[in-house]
């Protein structure tokens, strides 16, 4: 189940970062939102799987 989270996060945050450079406004804050979720998506399983 981490994985699969951790994966849709690394998604997620990857298309933040396409998806930053395309719109009007608001770059800066949407690029900070994929910066936050490919960092959660590699500190989840780090921490979920680590206590295992």
């Amino acid at each position: 189940m981490a994985f699969v989270v951790s994966f849709a996060l690394f998604l997620a945050g990857i298309f933040l970062f396409y998806f930053a450079f395309t719109v009007e406004s608001f770059q800066a804050i949407i690029f900070f939102a994929g910066i936050l979720s490919v960092s959660l998506s590699f500190g989840i399983p780090a921490h979920v799987l680590a206590k295992r």
